[in-house]
């Protein structure tokens, strides 16, 4: 989990998230190779399509809190799933 100081010495942390296709269109409303929309990128204890990553289904919570909490829950779970299909798949089972 990525954190800093920014500008204001306020502390920032983002939880980046392979969520899938699915999960990522469920969560931004668009597919991740779409033009990005009008998202603040800032906004604490939100989901956003990854500035870089996004267009391949990644999704950063920006300091998660309560409001994301469960959410996080949620796309960490569903990542493990997309991990551990890969892996099955690519040892032939």
């Amino acid at each position: 989990m990525p954190c800093d100081i920014d500008g204001a010495r306020r502390r920032r942390c983002d939880v980046n998230v392979a969520a899938g296709k699915e999960e990522f269109v469920r969560r931004t409303g668009r597919t991740p190779r779409d033009r990005a929309g009008e998202e603040d990128a800032g906004a604490a204890d939100t989901v956003v399509a990854h500035p870089v990553y996004g267009s391949l289904g990644w999704l950063a919570l920006v300091n998660p809190g309560p409001g994301t909490d469960e959410v996080l829950r949620q796309l960490l779970r569903r990542a493990h799933h997309l991990a551990r299909e890969r892996h099955e798949r690519r040892l032939g089972r």
